[in-house]
């Protein structure tokens, strides 16, 4: 039993992408860890408790780091030192293109939904897009934006490295939990969804 449960696990660091974000995101460089950790709750704390507002802080913080580089740079001309060690700022065409077709194929994936749940008039994939943007909504009247993604800045930081220690006994329980969901759908599909006149498409009669 243990064998095969063994054999059935994942590698966690390998899901995440084997880089230096798994290795963060896995505390196996936890001083990456400990930066996002405290950068995170820094400024949640200083947005949401302490009601600074973003636009002033980047602003202010902007305003110091150009007054810095440019005292650094007279200085450094008139003692002979080194100037600040800036790279080139500019964004590469390589970067734009990677970004483009990323944000392409999310936006078309998007799309398609939409027109399966519209034209196709998907009623199961209608219904699972319903209960997550429900979810989202019933999630958000608890929240504020900022405490929705600091709290997933945790969860990214503790999920992964409890699923990796406890990945049997968790794969287990969602096992049990997807039958249930599934013999929950199975009755509503058969008692109410296929009950549940569709309309014929309009195309196929012009056909």
């Amino acid at each position: 039993m243990g064998g095969s449960n063994s054999s059935r696990r994942i590698s966690v660091h390998q899901a995440l992408g084997g880089g230096h974000v798994a290795d963060v995101l896995l505390w196996k460089k936890w001083c990456g860890g400990v930066v996002i950790l405290t950068s995170a709750t820094a400024l949640w704390y200083l947005f949401e408790r302490a009601g600074y507002n973003f636009l002033s802080f980047v602003a202010n913080v902007l305003l110091l780091l150009v007054i810095i580089l440019f005292f650094w740079a007279k200085s450094a001309s008139l003692l002979n030192r080194p100037l600040p060690p800036l790279p080139d700022l500019e964004i590469s065409e390589e970067l734009v293109s990677v970004v483009a077709d990323e944000l392409r194929l999310w936006i078309n994936f998007a799309l398609s939904i939409a027109r399966d749940i519209a034209i196709g008039r998907n009623l199961k994939l209608f219904l699972q897009v319903a209960f997550v943007l429900w979810t989202v909504s019933f999630i958000g009247s608890f929240f504020n934006f900022l405490t929705l993604v600091y709290i997933g800045v945790l969860l990214s930081l503790s999920a992964p490295i409890v699923y990796d220690k406890y990945q049997d006994h968790i794969n287990e329980k969602l096992y049990v939990t997807y039958r249930y969901a599934q013999v929950q759908y199975m009755k509503l599909d058969e008692n109410v969804l296929r009950k549940i006149p569709l309309p014929l498409n309009k195309e196929k009669k012009m056909q």
